[in-house]
């Protein structure tokens, strides 16, 4: 158990860590529709495994209170987009990396782009520890194979995130394996995130239902805040908008395929 579970939740870090290896292979940055592409993609797992992997389990083990087994869910997801809320408010928006200007303009753009895909990644982290904890406990709602299937849906929109962190900074002239150490380690807090989570979710076991929609909370609020806004620019939003369904159902096919 403990050596599936070490697996699990270090997969969405190779993930990570193959999208930072994106800069051995270009010479220089990401084009445009590649990025729009990329970010749908990222966007559309995102959303699914909310919904499939979080939700809707948070939702079976509310069966008990009928016609309110929503609530548990409505409760946690809500909170968990005041959680990102309040530490987005600490942590630089992604999309402010664009102009130099601003009330957080004392960190360089750079900083600003990893800090922001470090807390892209925190709900993500939690999201893959939440779901092994309830596995490891005996939830007869979550399985093994589930909790694969978030990890690795998981680690699929990291790849991205990968690319979209080291790419910039070698477009800005920054050594290849300074940027891929840097895409790396944009990743490192899921681990880290995960394992916490697990430790923690002992004690919280009888709110399990709150802690899986408090991390689709938390993700939802990534993909409206952040994602969404970069898709809806530009000339290649159609792009974005293709690759978000994509990501959709193919992290909608491995979370019924393997749960």
């Amino acid at each position: 158990m403990w050596f599936t579970m070490a697996e699990g939740i270090m997969i969405p870090l190779v993930g990570t860590s193959l999208g930072a290896a994106c800069v051995f292979f270009f010479k220089g940055g990401m084009s445009e529709r590649l990025k729009y592409a990329l970010t749908g993609f990222a966007s559309g797992i995102m959303v699914a495994a909310s919904f499939f992997s979080l939700l809707v389990p948070a939702m079976e083990q509310s069966e008990g209170l009928g016609k309110l087994a929503f609530l548990p869910a409505s409760i946690g997801f809500l909170i968990g987009m005041l959680f990102l809320l309040v530490l987005d408010m600490w942590i630089p928006h992604m999309h402010l990396d664009r102009s130099e200007e601003g009330p957080r303009s004392g960190l360089k753009k750079t900083t600003k782009l990893i800090l922001a895909v470090t807390l892209h990644n925190l709900p993500e982290g939690m999201a893959v520890g939440i779901v092994y904890a309830g596995w490891m406990y005996g939830n007869a709602q979550i399985s093994a194979a589930g909790a694969l299937a978030l990890a690795l849906g998981i680690a699929l929109q990291n790849f991205p995130e990968g690319a979209i962190v080291s790419m910039p900074l070698l477009a800005e002239g920054m050594p290849k394996g300074k940027t891929f150490l840097y895409g790396v380690l944009s990743g490192v807090v899921e681990p880290i995130g995960a394992v916490l989570t697990i430790l923690a979710a002992g004690f919280f076991l009888p709110v399990l239902p709150y802690l899986l929609s408090f991390a689709a909370g938390a993700m939802f609020y990534v993909v409206v805040e952040e994602l969404i806004p970069e898709l809806s620019e530009g000339n290649h939003s159609n792009v974005g908008a293709v690759c978000f369904a994509v990501g959709f159902v193919l992290m909608m096919a491995l979370d019924v395929g393997l749960g």
